[in-house]
């Protein structure tokens, strides 16, 4: 029997509300279900979700495959994080690991520049050049202008 962690809807017209629910992969999607997880409110903002984690754990630990939007709600609750650490023999979690690492200075780091490329030669425009660019006068472009074309219909 494939079981499945999926959301049962409930909830009036356009106000959807959902239990997550450990359900067998071919009954209805608001048919029987096995076990309740918890409820997910997305009408409220932020969305609201309650989950019981031993109850997901223990579902997911005997077999159980969420859907992708109780995998995404799973991930928000911090569940598959904590089943993964108890799959793989793990104690601490990232947020407790992070809580005991020494916080990083608030300098900034200091960045080495190259060094620029030394040149012999210095460009500078020639006297004459510049004066011509002063007095010269400057050329006007003129839009491009669109060239429409009408249909006109024959009348006969």
């Amino acid at each position: 029997m494939a079981v499945k962690i999926r959301l049962l809807r409930m909830g009036a017209k356009k106000k959807p509300f959902y239990r997550v629910v450990v359900a067998d992969s071919r009954t209805k999607r608001d048919g029987k279900y096995i076990e309740l997880v918890g409820t997910y409110n997305p009408v409220t903002d932020p969305a609201e979700i309650k989950l019981n984690e031993e109850v997901a754990i223990k579902w997911l630990s005997e077999g159980a495959i969420p859907t992708d939007t109780v995998k995404s709600l799973f991930n928000k609750a911090g569940i598959n994080e904590k089943f993964h650490n108890l799959k793989s023999g793990k104690k601490e979690t990232k947020k407790e690991v992070k809580k005991q690492a020494p916080k990083p200075s608030t300098a900034k780091a200091e960045v080495k520049k190259p060094a620029p490329k030394k040149t012999t030669e210095t460009k500078t425009p020639a006297p004459k050049k510049a004066a011509e660019e002063k007095t010269a006068p400057k050329k006007v472009t003129k839009p491009a202008v669109k060239k429409t074309t009408k249909t006109v219909k024959e009348e006969k």
